[in-house]
């Protein structure tokens, strides 16, 4: 919240939103679902800028809120229809969310098709620490929900092999998660331990009401 405070105060509404972006986005993905779509939509009322809608979009849709992600989504599809990062990156991604909202992974991965030659690639011009292999991600998820354990081990270790293009993006850990998640799934329970170990380990310091963070600790004793 400094740096969203900081941003303002400097009268630059649009980094403020960005920051306020990606604090929804990583509390999206660690369980906290109630600040998340606080944050998201305290970022949209800074900004409708392009990466802002689309946090706000997947957000919501991680939230449950499929109706109105959809609406963003649709408007990113409107302003931007020749914008490479859009069309190829975060509206296959958001179609995907909205497909696995509906229970539907068959087709949340083969909406992810399009963004296969492009989803290894990150926008230089953009400030933002989110949305980088967020299809990749998105895929796993959905080669989870069908039980395709593999497959969704292969998509989220893309992900661990390529940090370079996370960063500091907070799939960086999750993957470590999924990863795990995927393993037990396909049987492979040593390497399903190994995922988890490296998951705890890295939160063996954070604060442990972290919703994700319990989920694991109780996935983890049942592989023991």
């Amino acid at each position: 919240m400094h740096a969203v405070n900081m941003a303002e105060q400097l009268g630059d509404r649009e980094r403020a939103a960005e920051y306020e972006m990606e604090a929804a986005v990583r509390e999206a993905l660690f369980g906290n679902l109630l600040e998340a779509k606080r944050s998201a939509m305290a970022a949209l009322t800074l900004s409708n800028g392009r990466d802002v809608e689309y946090g706000a979009a997947f957000v919501l849709a991680k939230s449950g809120d499929s109706s109105l992600s959809e609406t963003l989504a649709n408007d990113l599809d409107t302003r931007f229809p020749e914008d490479t990062l859009v069309r190829f990156n975060y509206l296959p991604t958001l179609r995907a969310l909205l497909a696995l909202d509906n229970r539907s992974p068959s087709r949340a991965i083969e909406l992810l098709q399009v963004a296969g030659p492009y989803e290894m690639g990150f926008s230089a011009d953009s400030v933002v620490f989110f949305g980088a292999l967020y299809p990749v991600y998105v895929r796993g998820e959905a080669y989870l929900a069908e039980h395709r354990g593999a497959e969704a081990a292969a998509e989220f270790q893309k992900i661990i092999d390529h940090r370079g293009i996370v960063l500091s993006d907070p799939i960086g850990a999750m993957a470590y998660l999924q990863s795990g998640r995927a393993y037990g799934l396909a049987g492979d329970i040593q390497k399903a331990k190994a995922s988890y170990q490296g998951f705890l380990e890295s939160w063996k310091n954070a604060d442990p009401d972290i919703p994700v963070l319990k989920e694991a600790r109780g996935e983890y004793v049942k592989l023991r």
